[in-house]
C-alpha cells in the first residue's frame, strides 16, 4: 500500500509587532501572537528595527537583519522562547 503524505510546514504570510507582542499570520489562516519579552533582541529593538524584517525560506523563517535575530515559524508554534544567555 502506498500513500502520499502532504507536507504541512507552517509558513508566515505577514509579520508585525506591537509594543509588547510579535504577531505572525500564517498562510493557512492561523495567527500566532507571542510576547516580545520571549525574544530579548526584539524587545530591546526600536520600532524601526522591528519593522525591518524579512520573511525567508518560503515563509518558514523570519529575520531581522539590523538586530541579527532569526526565528522559525515552527518554533513559534511550539512556544519556544529564545534561549537565555549565560553570564560570564
Amino acid at each position: 500500500m502506498t500513500s502520499s503524505a502532504i507536507e504541512n510546514v507552517p509558513r508566515a504570510s505577514d509579520v508585525s509587532t506591537t509594543a509588547d507582542e510579535l504577531v505572525v499570520h500564517l498562510v493557512d489562516g492561523r495567527t500566532i501572537i507571542v510576547p516580545l519579552a520571549w525574544y530579548p533582541r526584539l524587545s530591546a529593538a526600536t520600532p524601526e528595527q522591528r519593522h525591518d524584517l524579512q520573511i525567508i525560506g518560503d515563509g518558514e523563517y523570519i529575520r531581522w537583519p539590523q538586530i541579527d535575530e532569526d526565528l522559525t515559524v515552527s518554533g513559534l508554534l511550539r512556544g519556544t522562547p529564545a534561549p537565555q544567555r549565560r553570564g560570564g
